[in-house]
């Protein structure tokens, strides 16, 4: 057996974020858990509580650092209906390891409803965008679609 010791090169990601679904898992009460993978090449993803001044405050447009925007299959296209309370979420400041700034991680949410009570959709799907602290935004990462039970 022959073993080898040494620096693994630091990781080379854009500055910008990148998001990827990886899972959904139903639960047997009705919520759901759904991972979103991450990458970002200077570190400054997610905020802290005391972000709260603009462009993070309460009333500000970038007071979420992760949105998904809720979709439902209705007949022959996919529908973004109005929602009263959105998907939107402060992601927690993430801190790197080791000499580089770059970020890879994962990102679980608890949901306690992934789809609209009611709804006449046959399937249900999101499309998540997650910013960083310089408001770069990642890209669009889409989910697979799920039947409503």
């Amino acid at each position: 057996m022959l073993g080898a010791t040494g620096c693994l090169p630091d990781p080379n990601y854009p500055d910008e974020p990148t998001l990827a679904f990886e899972e959904f898992v139903q639960h047997v009460d009705g919520t759901a858990t759904m991972t979103l993978r991450f990458t970002d090449g200077d570190g400054n993803v997610g905020l802290s509580q005391n972000d709260t001044l603009p462009p993070f405050c309460p009333t500000c447009a970038h007071h979420y650092n992760l949105v998904g925007e809720y979709q439902e299959w209705k007949d022959t296209a996919w529908v973004i209906p109005p929602l009263l309370v959105p998907y939107a979420y402060r992601v927690p400041v993430a801190e790197p390891t080791g000499s580089s700034p770059a970020l890879d991680g994962t990102i679980s949410l608890e949901l306690t409803s992934w789809h609209v009570l009611g709804t006449t959709a046959d399937s249900v799907r999101f499309a998540w965008t997650l910013w960083d602290r310089d408001l770069n935004p990642s890209n669009e990462a889409l989910t697979d679609a799920w039947a409503v039970p």
